[in-house]
């Protein structure tokens, strides 16, 4: 056998494999290789030095020993050396998230302390760019869009010692498109979509979305056709950009709105005499509408409007034939159904109303020509009424009061039917008739009426009649004041309704008494010192009445049927308040108040008379107050005599009487005005 070979180096480059140099031994045709990690072991044959074993374990520690050997044998097992195979490199996965990024990641390897990535541009242009981590994934950002990149990677353990590298192609996505333009063939309802072409695009793919409804073009030229498009439509378009990396964002979604439909529900009516409506149903983005209208005479007429209707001078008896188209900016809608339409006869004309009484009015009119009959119909609130007939004229009854009729007057054909279109005439009827119901007092002479209506816009007047006159009040409200209304008066009161239409009848008349009158003139005398006499003048519309003479001493009253009264139990020397109540023979009352009453000082008592010398006579008497002066009068047939005391005294004298006569002594109190009291005691002295 040949001699031990002797190995020189053994190293690791791959983390499969480990290559072995050693120095050749004569005689040797072939050397054996043996890796040995622990139990197992890797045994490879080779020619010559150097040799290299493989299907090794990464990151793992082999002993390395070397044999040589010939035809006669193997040699002993050279001395080992110790190798550790070098880590695996990271399995990338990569793809490009955005049209300027590439993401990198990986699975974590065994004994790796970091990570090393390279990237750069395929084509050599550019800076290369390299990322150390300890992380399993990172991302190259900034890139150029649609470029393809080369990346690179290996780990490291924690010697610094590099593992084996892994090598990968990646292109980033491509850039959305732009300058997206959009040109709409309206004849033939389709859209032809062109685009500036992309850096690294493939292919591109043109989305055309309508709601639900999506359509779809894809190409590898920068313009697509997209045909079948539908009328009255608004279209988003969108391009987007594919290659083996991706897709790009979408393109900003462009609008194309195409022609509007031609317009639907097209009617034709004849809104009043002499005009034709034509109108139709909104088009989806439409913006604008003409119609055309051609009489059969040859006449042709269009209308440009953006509204959903036209309005056409038009004479009675003719035909029309209408179309209807609809415009935007793409252009004009197809041709829809052509329409003819044969007006109505003329309204009649020469309209007159007459009222012949407050709920009947006499309808007249002019004959137009083509009428075979007339029908006038009067609308008002709920109530409509109706009168047909050949004649050029008619009467409406039983209209309702307060109510704004419209009239109009319809001639009728056999070849159209009838003018519908025609205007009808505002004809108010004049005012309902108030219902009076509530008469209340608020003051002297002052009535206030209510009443009930239900009138619109009305001025009300309310009169009140009697034999002293009338008296009237007005309001556009439901109340009025009847002023200065005179006292003890008898009325029948009722209201009217007025407005431009007219005069309502009048409401049905409510009696009205006012209160009696107070009388103007009371006189009040007292007959004794206990009663006295009250009269007074007549009060207008007064029944009764009830006399009240009040103190705080007492009361007295009385209730008769005559202008006087006497009343008793009155106090000399007091103060009274005077009251009357003047009584109507419906019981209205009238409080009367009047300047107050003073009776007359009491009378004083135990009159005495004593003889004086020279035919004199004192006259003494107890005052019933020191206050009160009094006055001594004799009545004789020879002769009268009076005395009167001074202030506090109650005495007097009276001197050179005649002798042998009888005379009457009455002694009185003294009163500030009027005649002397009577009826205080007589004393005779003879």
């Amino acid at each position: 056998a040949p001699d031990t070979p002797v190995i020189d180096q053994a190293y690791s480059k791959l983390s499969n494999s480990i290559t072995v140099e050693w120095r050749a031994v004569p005689g040797a045709t072939n050397y054996m290789l043996t890796a040995q990690d622990g139990d197992s072991f890797v045994e490879t044959i080779v020619k010559n030095s150097p040799g290299t074993m493989t299907g090794l374990k990464p990151a793992t520690l082999y002993r390395i020993t070397v044999r040589s050997i010939n035809s006669g044998g193997k040699s002993q097992p050279s001395p080992f050396r110790k190798v550790k195979t070098v880590l695996a490199a990271p399995i990338l996965s990569i793809h490009s998230p955005s049209c300027d990024s590439i993401a990198v990641s990986w699975k974590s390897v065994p004994m790796a302390a970091g990570f090393s990535v390279s990237l750069m541009r395929s084509d050599g242009l550019g800076r290369m760019l390299k990322k150390n981590t300890t992380n399993t994934s990172l991302i190259f950002k900034n890139l150029d869009p649609g470029t393809l990149y080369t990346i690179k990677a290996y780990a490291w353990n924690a010697n610094g010692m590099p593992g084996d590298d892994f090598t990968y192609n990646q292109r980033t996505s491509p850039n959305a498109p732009v300058d997206v333009k959009v040109a709409f063939n309206s004849g033939a309802l389709r859209a032809v979509v062109s685009w500036m072409p992309t850096e690294g695009a493939l292919t591109y793919s043109v989305t055309v979305s309508s709601g639900l409804l999506e359509l779809r073009c894809n190409t590898s030229s920068a313009s697509c056709t997209v045909p079948s498009l539908q009328c009255s439509s608004e279209y988003y378009i969108s391009v987007t950009a594919y290659n083996d990396a991706g897709s790009s964002k979408p393109t900003d979604a462009v609008s194309l709105k195409t022609i509007p439909c031609a317009p639907v529900n097209i009617s034709i009516e004849e809104d009043e005499p002499g005009h034709l409506l034509v109108s139709w149903s909104s088009i989806s983005f439409g913006h604008y509408y003409v119609v055309f209208v051609k009489s059969d005479d040859g006449l042709e007429v269009h209308c440009n409007t953006s509204n959903t209707q036209c309005h056409f001078q038009s004479d009675c008896g003719f035909t029309y034939f209408i179309s209807v188209f609809a415009y935007n900016k793409a252009g004009q809608s197809p041709l829809g159904d052509v329409f003819n339409y044969t007006t109505a006869p003329c309204c009649p004309s020469d309209f007159r109303a007459v009222f012949t009484s407050s709920d009947t009015v006499r309808v007249t009119w002019a004959a137009v020509r083509g009428a075979d009959l007339y029908e006038t119909r009067a609308a008002g609130g709920s109530d409509v009424v109706l009168c047909r007939d050949t004649a050029t004229a008619c009467t409406l009854s039983a209209l309702q009061c307060s109510t704004a009729y419209n009239i109009s007057v319809y001639s009728f054909s056999e070849a159209r039917g009838s003018s519908a279109s025609c205007a009808p005439h505002y004809v108010p009827t004049a005012p309902c008739s108030p219902e009076i119901k509530n008469i209340s007092k608020e003051g002297l002479s002052v009535i206030s009426v209510q009443w009930q209506s239900n009138n619109e816009e009305a001025t009300y007047v309310v009169t009140a009649r009697g034999e002293a006159g009338l008296w009237h009040c007005t309001s556009t409200r439901n109340s009025c004041t009847l002023m200065e209304l005179p006292c003890g008066s008898a009325f029948t009161v009722s209201a009217i309704a007025r407005s431009p239409a007219g005069q309502s009848l009048p409401s049905y008349s409510v009696p009205l008494e006012t209160a009696p009158c107070c009388p103007n003139d009371l006189i009040l005398t007292q007959v004794t010192q206990s009663v006295t006499n009250i009269s007074w003048s007549v009060g207008m519309g007064a029944h009764t009445y009830v006399v009240t003479l009040e103190s705080p001493k007492g009361q007295a009253k009385c209730h008769t049927l005559q202008n006087y009264c006497l009343l008793g139990c009155i106090t000399c020397g007091t103060n009274y308040t005077v009251s009357l109540r003047a009584i109507s023979e419906t019981g209205l009352t009238s409080s009367c108040t009047y300047q107050g009453y003073s009776s007359s000082a009491c009378c004083p008592s135990g009159v005495k008379l004593y003889r004086l010398s020279n035919n004199g006579i004192r006259v003494f008497w107890r005052a019933s107050d020191e206050t009160i002066n009094y006055n001594a009068d004799l009545h004789g047939s020879k002769g009268n005599f009076s005395c009167t005391p001074s202030s506090g005294l109650s005495h007097c004298d009276i001197t050179e009487i005649h002798c042998g006569d009888v005379y009457t002594v009455v002694v009185a109190p003294v009163t500030d005005k009027g005649p002397k009291l009577t009826f205080c005691p007589k004393k005779i002295y003879s």
